[in-house]
Parts: C-alpha cells; sequence; structure tokens
C-alpha cells in the first residue's frame, strides 16, 4: 500500500469517478484541473484507490506541493518510490530504469507550480515505461502530448429553495457542509430553514469544498442564518467594488473572496501567525511554530494558543504523528493567502530568516545528538521536517550565505549519507562549497560530508579526492580530524577491492576518536571498514574482535545504525569462521537496527548474508531470500555494490541452493522473493525457520 489513508469522509464524486477511471484505461496521462479547493487531489487519491486494485504494482502518491526547487523532482520522485539514491546517473533516468517493467499509477499532485519539470518528467517517464500511467493534480494541463484533461468541478449545489419547499435543499455540497458543521458545532442539525440558509450557503460559495469546510468552521461563533447572511453581504460588497477582485473568474474570485473574510474574522494575532507559518512548506511541529511565529506582539508562550484557534476555524491542519507527537500543516491556497499577508506586512525576509535559523539549529542539534540513544528519534524528525530542510538552504544559497549553508549542510552528514539522500546532499554541499571558500570548521564539516554522499553513492574517485582535499584541510594526517580523510579513502579501497592499500591507509588514522575536532563518527565508521578489511583478507578472528569493539562502543553511546553495522560485520567474521549459527543470529540482529533507520543497503545486505548462511541445508528459504534482496538492490543500485567480494559470495549461495533444491525449486522460491512486498519481505527474512 503506497497511498495515504483518508482523514475525512469523501463525499459524492461518483460521475466523476467513472470519467477518471475511464480515461485512465484509455490513456496513459490524465491531468485533473480545476480552480485550487475544489478537490482535485482528494478525486486524484480516490480514483488512485480504485485503479491500484488492477495494477500489479500497486499506485504510488507523490505530492508536490512542498517542492519548490524544479531541479529536485527527480530526487523527490525516488524518494516518494523508495528507491536508494546510492548511484550517480541523472535521478530522472533512475526513476525511468526502475519503472520500466512496472505497471503502475503514478500520481503526481500539485503539480501547477513545477509545470515544465513535470511535464518533462511525465514524458521522459512514458516513453521509459510503457506499463505506467500517471495521473496528475494541477490548476494548468502539463501540455504533453496525449494528455488528457478532466476539469473537476465544485460540488453539485441546489438553487436555495423557498416557500413549501424550504426544507428540500440537497446535493453534494450541502451534505459537506452538514457533515463539516457537525463537527465544527456538534450536535447542529439542519433542519427546516436552518437547511435552506446552509443550501444559500452552498450556493453562495459554488460548491467549492475548501471554500464551504472554512465556512462551516465558523458555526461555533455564528448560526447557520448569522453565517448565510454575512456571506450574502461580503459577495455583494465584492461584485459592487472596483478592482482585480471583479476580472477574475468567478470560481477563483468565490475562494479567494472566502479566505480573505475568514482572515478578516480572525483575532490580528491569527493573522500575524497564519502569515509567519505560512513560511513552512510540508508541515511543522510546535517547536516550529514556536521558533518562526514568535516575536514583536506574539509572545513564544502565546503561540499554541493563537495556533488552535487558526485549527479550530480549518485554517491550519493537524494529526498525530508516528511518535505520538503532532504535525501541523496548511493547504496551498490557505499558505498562498498567508504568503501575501507576509510580504504585505514587510516581514518575509525576516521571517525566513527565522525559518532558517530553526532548521539550521534542527540539523546542528541532530548532528550533536546522532550518535546517542535518541538516534531513531532524530531520523524521524529530520524525515518529517525534510521539506523544511530543503527550503532553508535554498535560503541560504540564494541570500549567498555560503556559511550558513556549510554549517546546516555539514551537520546533515547522516542524513545524506545514512538515511538514503546522498544525491540530495551532493546538490546542496556542492552549491555551498562553490559560493563559499573561506578556511574553517563549517568547510571542513562539508567536505566531510560531501565526501561520505559521494561514498554513499559509490563515486568512488569523487570519494578519494575529496579525502585528500579534507586532509589538506584540516592540516595533514596527523591532525585532528585526519580520522576522516582517511575513512573517506580507505572505504573507497575497500570497496574497490584494493584491501592492502585500504588498510595502509586506515593505519595512518589517529588511535583515538577523543582529539578535538576528531570525527568520532569518523573514528568509528573506521572500525567499520577496518572489520570490513579483515574478512576480505581472510583474517575472521581479527574480524570478529574490531566489531565486537565495535558493538560495545555502539552500546555505550545507545545508538543504532553503527551497532548494526557492527552486527553485520560480525556475521561476516562468523560466517568465515565456520559458524553458521551464530551468523545468523549477528544478521538479523544486524536487520532489525537497520530496518529501524529505513537502511535500505544495510538490510539488503544483511539479508545477502542470511542467504548464504542457508544455502547448504534450507535451499528454499535461502532462494526466496535471494529473490527478496534481488528485489532491493534493483531499487538501489548497482548488486552487491559492486564489490568483488561481495559478487563472488552471492554468486557462490545461488551454485550452492541450485545445487541444494535443483533449479526448477529454486526458480519458484527466487521468484516468490521478487513478488513479495516490503513488509513480508522483512518478516520474512526476520524469521527463523526450523528446516526448508
Amino acid at each position: 500500500m503506497h497511498l495515504p489513508n483518508e482523514t475525512t469522509s469523501f463525499i459524492g464524486r461518483t460521475v466523476e469517478l467513472q470519467a477518471v477511471e475511464g480515461l485512465l484505461a484509455a490513456d496513459r496521462l490524465v491531468t485533473l484541473t480545476g480552480v485550487g479547493g475544489v478537490g482535485k487531489s482528494r478525486l486524484a487519491l480516490r480514483a488512485a484507490r480504485r485503479a491500484e486494485r488492477h495494477l500489479p504494482d500497486g499506485a504510488h502518491l507523490v505530492q508536490l506541493a512542498p517542492l519548490r526547487d524544479p531541479s529536485l523532482l527527480g530526487n523527490v520522485l525516488l524518494e516518494e518510490l523508495g528507491l536508494v539514491d546510492r548511484a550517480t546517473g541523472a535521478a530522472e533516468e533512475l526513476v525511468a530504469q526502475w519503472l520500466a517493467d512496472k505497471r503502475l499509477l503514478l500520481v503526481l499532485d500539485s503539480c501547477e507550480h513545477l509545470v515544465t519539470a513535470c511535464a518533462r518528467m511525465a514524458r521522459l517517464l512514458l516513453d521509459a515505461a510503457p506499463g505506467v500511467r500517471i495521473l496528475v493534480t494541477s490548476r494548468q494541463p502539463l501540455g504533453v502530448l496525449g494528455e488528457r484533461c478532466f476539469e473537476v468541478d465544485p460540488l453539485p449545489v441546489a438553487h436555495p429553495p423557498t416557500g413549501a419547499d424550504a426544507a428540500a435543499g440537497h446535493g453534494d455540497a450541502l451534505t459537506l457542509f452538514a457533515e463539516r458543521a457537525a463537527a465544527s458545532a456538534p450536535g447542529l442539525a439542519l433542519d427546516g430553514a436552518r437547511r435552506a440558509s446552509a443550501a444559500a450557503v452552498c450556493h453562495r460559495l459554488d460548491g467549492i469544498p475548501l471554500a464551504i469546510e472554512l465556512a462551516a468552521a465558523r458555526l461555533p461563533g455564528l448560526s447557520v442564518e448569522e453565517l448565510a447572511e454575512r456571506l450574502k453581504h461580503r459577495f455583494e460588497a465584492l461584485i459592487t467594488k472596483d478592482g482585480t477582485g471583479a476580472t477574475e473568474p468567478p470560481r477563483h474570485r468565490t475562494l479567494r473572496t472566502t479566505i480573505g473574510w475568514s482572515h478578516e474574522l480572525c483575532e490580528p494575532l491569527e493573522r500575524l501567525l497564519w502569515a509567519r507559518l505560512s513560511t513552512f512548506t510540508g508541515g511543522f511541529d510546535p517547536a516550529g511554530a514556536r521558533a518562526v511565529g514568535a516575536g514583536g506582539p506574539l509572545p513564544a508562550d502565546d503561540v499554541m494558543r493563537v495556533l488552535d484557534g487558526l485549527v479550530a476555524k480549518s485554517l491550519v491542519r493537524c494529526r498525530a504523528d508516528d511518535a505520538g507527537g503532532t504535525r501541523f500543516s496548511m493547504l496551498d491556497t490557505v499558505r498562498e493567502f498567508g504568503a501575501h499577508w507576509l510580504r504585505e506586512l514587510g516581514e518575509e525576509h525576516a521571517t525566513r530568516r527565522a525559518h532558517r535559523d530553526f532548521c539550521r539549529d534542527l540539523a546542528l542539534r541532530a548532528d550533536a545528538g546522532w550518535l546517542g540513544p535518541h538516534q531513531i528519534d532524530w531520523y524521524n524528525r529530520l524525515a518529517a521536517d525534510h521539506a523544511n530542510l530543503r527550503t532553508a538552504l535554498d535560503f541560504c544559497l540564494a541570500e549567498r550565505d555560503g556559511r550558513a549553508a556549510l554549517e546546516m549542510g555539514g551537520a546533515l552528514w547522516f542524513f545524506w549519507f545514512a538515511c538514503g539522500f546522498a544525491r540530495e546532499g551532493r546538490h546542496y554541499l556542492a552549491r555551498a562549497l562553490d559560493r563559499c571558500h573561506e578556511p574553517g570548521p563549517e568547510r571542513v564539516k562539508a567536505l566531510w560530508a560531501y565526501g561520505l554522499a559521494a561514498l554513499g553513492q559509490g563515486d568512488l574517485d569523487a570519494t578519494v579526492r575529496i579525502a585528500r582535499m579534507l586532509r589538506e584541510a584540516v592540516g595533514g594526517p596527523a591532525a585532528p580530524g585526519a580520522h576522516a580523510a582517511a575513512y573517506l579513502e580507505g572505504a573507497a579501497l575497500t570497496l574497490r577491492g584494493d584491501q592492502r592499500r585500504a588498510a595502509a591507509v586506515l593505519d595512518t588514522a589517529p588511535g583515538s576518536p577523543d582529539a578535538p575536532g576528531g570525527f568520532p563518527e569518523a573514528w568509528l565508521l573506521i572500525k567499520v571498514t577496518r572489520t570490513f578489511v579483515h574478512v576480505h583478507r581472510g583474517d575472521f578472528a581479527g574480524a570478529a574482535e574490531h566489531a565486537d569493539e565495535l558493538r560495545a562502543h555502539s552500546e555505550r553511546l545507545g545508538e543504532r545504525w553503527l551497532g548494526a553495522w557492527a552486527d553485520y560485520t560480525r556475521a561476516l567474521a562468523s560466517a568465515g569462521l565456520g559458524l553458521p549459527g551464530e551468523t545468523a543470529a549477528h544478521a538479523r540482529r544486524a536487520l532489525e537496527g537497520k530496518a529501524l533507520l529505513h537502511d535500505s543497503l544495510g538490510a539488503v545486505m544483511a539479508i545477502d548474508l542470511l542467504a548464504s548462511t542457508a544455502a547448504a541445508d534450507r535451499g528454499r528459504h535461502a532462494a526466496r531470500l535471494l529473490g527478496i534482496g534481488q528485489r532491493m538492490w534493483q531499487a538501489i543500485g548497482p548488486a552487491q555494490l559492486g564489490m568483488p567480494e561481495l559478487r563472488a559470495a552471492r554468486a557462490e549461495s545461488e551454485r550452492a541452493i541450485r545445487a541444494s533444491i535443483g533449479d526448477s525449486a529454486y526458480e519458484e522460491e527466487y521468484g516468490t522473493g521478487l513478488r513479495t512486498g516490503a513488509a513480508d519481505a522483512l518478516a520474512y527474512a526476520l524469521a527463523a525457520p526450523s528446516s526448508a
């Protein structure tokens, strides 16, 4: 399942759903157009749910509203499709390659601010992947040859009834109003004259769902009759007033007027907070609201009280996050109104700087806490604020504040390297390093992060080049920080299969992680790499010793990421020592740790090792594990990282399994593994079968 759950009821749209379903059956690119707030996204999501039942590879939703830089569109697609970004080719090409043999529906939601980039992407994917269909939502068509457009109209509205029919108002718009009114004012019943007033409200708002929801949110303070009367006066005033609003299409004017009326009905501090919070992309949490929203007449202690008022008026939406906290967000049209008001207040630059400072502080605190007991919490926090981190880095670079971009990009080294965003890290760090050449700790940390991102993509030449630049920047092989350069070069040599030179480079690193500027994470990563070197040189006892030391250090810190690498390398050592039971136990522990941090690379390497361990006596289980692993490698990049040792081990596993169970059984189980979804694959790999 790749589609989010719906959080509110879906009203009507039976005819539209049938029409979109028919278009998707006949055409490969369908674009839902219409005014903001008309319900394009909800209709697309519901249509995708119906379509995915008939597609072997399901449907994927890619929400583009938070994206501002069109050059990162390919990166976002990689992320949303669950592809691990560990290759150096163009992101768009990698997406196209992965989709080439898939049969799925790709939903690109909110494309109006990225029309050119989305049109180019759609054409590329349709040409490369004949089994892929694309459903787009946008306020304007993409303009791609073969595109079929479907305009989403507002919900049907019955004309306000009069006389004897006063209680007979009906229509989907009224149904929506009734449901949202009941949520806003519990116990409210729409009967008699009140129902006629509600129908008048829906008619006045042209059946636009967002406008209806905003109006219904006013009911705790107004009766339905008062709401209808005030809306009438509001729109009559607009019609008789000269200005730009009179030249807008009626539905655009309706929504703009409704949001404007909601704005006028807000308290002054609510308007101010609304404007400031429009700086966020992809949502925010209470800490972010206070950091960016406070200032001047709005003290930090009052922000949440004022924010509660915006939530009550349906201008801000809130939901519980996976960690049990609260995340807030605005719909695009509401956020755009707030951004306009922020400019009118003359606060745009100051608020964007506050947003930048909040994100930079978040990155620095995450860096400080990464090698500790809250590592998983930090991963989840940064993943939730990923769009905001992009926005803040874009602001730094647009302001030519290279030092701030270096500081923030360097602090996010683990996000780029450990969490699968290497390409994006290189994108920002390259621009920041080019922008700011001044020596200092920020540049050193950014070079380290850039080298890790290059290593994460498998660009070993760039990794070695950055390692040498880093060694020069820190002052030589014996200087504080030399751990970092030694790790980058040593890891690159290990991946190339040159274990002798890798060992020599790693031996140049200082022996302690405690020196100032010594990059303790680099010291620990060196221990991971030393263990690999020992394994590949056949020194399994030495590998076990290094792995056990790393595991002990990881447990003292309370972290999980490096501990999982210790488990993996300890499993390799156990395999070399001829201890299959220990190998499987360590590999499963590694897999558990990698799964917690969504580290697909570490997870698939552990799965390959589990398959190798089971090859001789649990052949069917091992064959399915190889199929599961192959599916994961397809989403990561070069299988087995291109390492000669890992490729040889994988080939030997397949040979042993085929010899054990025969080619026919192997192909059957391997094929089952290839078709197994991510959650079921993980559960299967973590199980410890007694036989197979």
